[in-house]
């Protein structure tokens, strides 16, 4: 029998901390792939490929020093595909006991040494819970197919003004994963800190934080060597909250030619310093296409909210 579920634990290190002071969310995300790829390399018994992640809502920080507690758990399989819920959760050491701080869903598809897509083990679910579960996974592929048509018919273009911010960089080595690609859950950590540096140029204010980030799409794998492009550009302003579109390019640094490799939205909150929500600045959709990306970001926010999301 396949264990369909795999818990880790670890401390949460000094080298975790982003600008709030608590863990950052990208390094969070690292350690949803991390135990979702576990979950789902030891279900299919060979090495997996990330595929989607969406809906990772942060309900509470995780603090320097928290015992960490990833737990990951295969509810869905289809021929190669897996659905993997991951939920992380902290807490002081001293206790021992740990509290929610985010949670999502996560697809792997099982691949073989020439990255061609191989057959799993049929996940047959047994108890009320797994078929719950199970339920609850093929329930949200309406929803995922709606976010994903919507995503990828916006434009993005320099037609735009909305604010933007690019880092640009190599894969190095040190991002390598045990396929010798660069690992999901890095890539999700540049998301996360190009949609930073955008959000504090916003607010003048670093003290910002992720609360969701969605709809997060793998098309290709990211190679060692690669030139990498981050571009996070806003999208919409609430009250407390900037709504930001990242898209990963990436290429042979010898040509300069970049395809896209992930698009995701994230959603930040910038906090005051007794960190509760602080006044965000507007931001007035000045062009076409600004205005066009403003209804996009509401667009997607009711979708989600017809799904009870």
């Amino acid at each position: 029998m396949h264990d369909p579920e795999i818990i880790l634990r670890f401390l949460a290190a000094p080298t975790d901390a982003g600008q709030s002071g608590s863990v950052s969310a990208g390094r969070v995300l690292e350690w949803i792939d991390k135990a979702g790829y576990a979950a789902a390399a030891r279900w299919s018994g060979g090495y997996t490929v990330t595929a989607y992640v969406g809906n990772v809502r942060f309900s509470r920080p995780v603090e320097v020093g928290d015992l960490v507690e990833a737990r990951a758990r295969v509810i869905l399989t289809g021929r190669s595909s897996m659905h993997v819920t991951v939920q992380v959760s902290s807490g002081p050491p001293s206790t021992g006991g740990v509290e929610p701080a985010t949670q999502c869903l996560m697809i792997f598809v099982a691949v073989d040494g020439e990255g061609r897509p191989t057959p799993v083990p049929t996940l047959e679910p047994r108890t009320m819970e797994e078929r719950l579960l199970s339920a609850w996974a093929e329930r949200r592929t309406d929803l995922r197919a709606q976010v994903q048509a919507v995503m990828e018919r916006q434009t993005y273009s320099d037609a735009g003004t909305a604010p933007r911010e690019v880092l640009r960089f190599l894969a190095a080595p040190t991002d390598v994963n045990w396929g010798g690609k660069v690992h999901g859950g890095i890539v999700m950590r540049w998301i996360d800190e190009a949609a930073h540096v955008l959000v504090t140029r916003w607010t003048r204010n670093c003290r910002n934080v992720a609360i969701f980030t969605g709809g997060v799409r793998f098309y290709q794998p990211l190679h060692i060597g690669d030139v990498v492009e981050v571009e996070a550009r806003l999208l919409h302003t609430g009250p407390h909250s900037v709504h930001v579109g990242v898209h990963v390019r990436s290429g042979d640094p010898a040509t300069g030619e970049l395809e896209l490799t992930t698009f995701c939205r994230t959603v930040f909150v910038v906090l005051d310093e007794q960190r509760r929500a602080a006044a965000v600045p507007r931001w007035e959709p000045a062009s076409d296409e600004d205005r066009a990306l403003d209804e996009h970001a509401m667009e997607l926010v009711a979708i989600r909210e017809r799904f009870g999301e």
